[in-house]
């Protein structure tokens, strides 16, 4: 009877004590009160690592908050995704940003609801051919193998502003492929197509993979004579900036090119405090976003500001006005 009677008491102790490990969980798992998806892009550019650095921050430092990185196609898909509340944050260049802020772009008419938290690091336009193919000029891409980028991409966007002031579509190709920059250099090293574009931070993994590929040499063609038109017809979104000598095995010189200003941006109906501390975090812990990615080197307090075409959130207003930052008149 008193064997029974202890086993009874001890199968009790056992089930209350199961009981409170779990209501112990309980807040732990309430206490993450905000989940956050941030848009990047391919695995094979700079978003993506950039966005995993950012998630890392985020959910290490702002309570209750958990960030990821989701893989996209990258900036015309992150606007969209945005605009419909599907993500918390997205990076995005400035002409896709604006084509979605105004309405703009392709098959989506309505005006992105989407604001800018902060500006980050140039993107540069690579237009990679394989040594050999017979590309020296973007002209040269006529009557060529040539993948454009992912569909929904702002490679594809900025790609085909570039190909339209030389006069060029991909009509003009002998096959055109819409691959991501990690699949278009596959393909290239594979002799599948003959080049590809890319827009990206520097250096970008996939161009330093095919590289520094065996067998396979690179040319990156210049083509600042694009940007003059590409301004005039888009507006200030472009600048010429250089993909400098030595960033990829076999680039030997300066190669001028279409350069962008690369933005973090935001639902405008984000929380402006978290807002606020997004913006405070990233800009304060800039050394742990480079020790992820080089072109992290770019964010500055006083680069943050400048190259957006979207009004910023009030959380980030409000961080640079505690900082003593000007805003750009064009950009409030």
């Amino acid at each position: 009877m008193m064997t029974v009677i202890v086993r009874k008491r001890f199968q009790l102790a056992a089930v209350v004590g199961v009981i409170a490990i779990a209501l112990a969980t309980i807040p732990a798992r309430a206490q993450v009160k905000t989940r956050l998806s941030i848009a990047t892009g391919g695995t094979g550019g700079v978003y993506y690592p950039l966005g995993g650095g950012m998630a890392a921050l985020i959910s290490k430092n702002i309570p209750n908050t958990e960030a990821t990185a989701e893989v996209t196609t990258a900036s015309i898909d992150n606007v969209k995704l945005l605009h419909a509340n599907r993500i918390g944050m997205a990076l995005c260049l400035p002409d896709t940003a604006w084509d979605g802020y105004s309405g703009q772009i392709k098959g989506f008419k309505e005006k992105a609801n989407i604001r800018t938290l902060m500006a980050l690091y140039s993107n540069f336009m690579h237009f990679v051919a394989a040594e050999g193919a017979g590309i020296k000029s973007v002209a040269d891409l006529r009557g060529k193998r040539v993948s454009t980028g992912s569909p929904g991409s702002g490679t594809e966007l900025k790609g085909l502003r570039v190909m339209e002031a030389y006069g060029l579509t991909p009509k003009d190709f002998k096959s055109q492929d819409r691959l991501g920059v990690a699949e278009s250099a596959g393909a290239l090293k594979d002799r599948k197509i003959d080049a590809f574009i890319w827009d990206g931070g520097l250096p970008t993994a996939a161009v330093l993979d095919v590289a520094a590929t065996p067998g396979i040499k690179i040319n990156i063609i210049p083509h600042a004579d694009a940007v003059p038109k590409m301004v005039a017809k888009y507006g200030p979104l472009y600048f010429v900036s250089n993909i400098p000598k030595g960033v990829y095995k076999g680039i030997d010189e300066d190669i001028p090119v279409a350069a962008a200003t690369n933005l973090l941006i935001v639902n405008e109906k984000m929380d402006e405090n978290l807002a606020y501390q997004i913006t405070k975090l990233l800009l304060e812990h800039t050394a742990e976003l480079v020790a992820v990615h080089k072109a992290a080197r770019e964010i500055s307090l006083k680069n943050a500001v400048l190259g957006s075409p979207l009004p910023f959130h009030p959380g980030a207003l409000r961080y640079y006005k505690e900082k003593g930052v000007k805003v750009p008149t064009a950009a409030k």
